[in-house]
């Protein structure tokens, strides 16, 4: 496992090289995708499972309010960037879950909530969750970014 059997020198200098993998133009892209959604106050929708959902709900937050000013925080004027996490709604989620099956929780969400042109970020550590992956294919047939 990793960090198990490595000294912290090892461990960092793993961490660098998958660091060196990553595409920049694609978190630019998105990046670009998220402010373009602001501007044209469009909704950002995230989803993921186990982990993945804790970060959903985590980068929600970080859009949502970490991303304002604090002195904004009273400013009713002030335009703000409209994201959520389908992590969040469990009730809803577990209605959809107990009656139809897991793999509906949340593409349900998006035909309730999402308009063509909104951004819909999916987050998989495997990449292999239905449900996430019917969110995908919807958002896609759907025409979100």
């Amino acid at each position: 496992m990793l960090g198990a059997h490595l000294t912290l020198g090892e461990y960092l200098e793993r961490c660098q090289d998958e660091f060196n993998k990553l595409d920049f133009q694609q978190s630019e892209r998105l990046s670009d995708a998220i402010y373009q959604a602001y501007e044209d106050e469009r909704f950002v929708f995230i989803c993921g499972n186990g982990g993945s959902g804790s970060n959903s709900s985590h980068f929600c937050e970080d859009l949502g309010k970490s991303t304002l000013d604090p002195k904004d925080f009273t400013n009713d004027a002030i335009k703000r960037l409209k994201v959520l996490s389908l992590t969040d709604n469990t009730p809803y989620i577990l209605a959809w879950a107990n009656d139809e099956g897991f793999d509906r929780v949340f593409v349900e969400q998006l035909k309730n909530f999402a308009n063509p042109n909104d951004v819909f970020i999916a987050i998989s550590g495997s990449g292999n969750s239905p449900n996430v992956l019917r969110a995908v294919e919807w958002a896609n047939e759907h025409k979100l970014q």
